[in-house]
């Protein structure tokens, strides 16, 4: 599993939580490498900011008939430009997925067993804990780039 972002701290995070390989994006454009250390391309990349730039390059990281998963919201309005020859001739598939694309039913009794089990480790990507008045700084933190995740408490 290839771990992408600009932010060291990220990385770190991300090896903790599985990532056999990180690519410092902020180093320069992080396909190539991918590719390179993946032999031709990941089978699945997940993209989850949702920026144009991301997208594509999620898409050019995959392998002959990979799948890239949009997790990411590209802001309502926005277009992405896709490279059209190489997602025909190589066979790729494009996901669109929101909330996980869960089947609430089945899944989150699932999820609730493996983050017991210690399996699903969530508590590690809590950077704050925040009451419901300083839900803003919440969502200035994501927006920055500065909180894995912030988790609002209702008290």
């Amino acid at each position: 599993m290839v771990a992408v972002d600009t932010v060291p701290w990220k990385l770190e995070l991300a090896v903790r939580l599985g990532a056999t390989d990180v690519v410092n994006a902020a180093e320069g454009n992080p396909v190539p490498r991918v590719v390179e250390m993946t032999s031709g391309g990941v089978d699945y990349a997940f993209e989850a900011i949702g920026l144009p730039a991301t997208v594509r390059q999620a898409v050019r990281m995959t392998r002959k008939g990979g799948t890239m998963v949009m997790i990411g919201v590209v802001p309502a309005g926005t277009n992405v430009e896709l490279p059209g020859a190489d997602i025909v001739l190589r066979e790729k598939t494009i996901l669109g997925c929101m909330m996980g694309s869960n089947r609430f039913r089945t899944d989150m009794p699932r999820y609730v067993e493996l983050y017991r089990s210690g399996q699903l480790r969530l508590d590690e990507m809590i950077s704050a804990r925040l009451p419901l008045e300083r839900v803003n700084d919440a969502f200035e933190a994501m927006r920055r780039g500065t909180a894995a995740r912030s988790v609002i408490v209702f008290e």
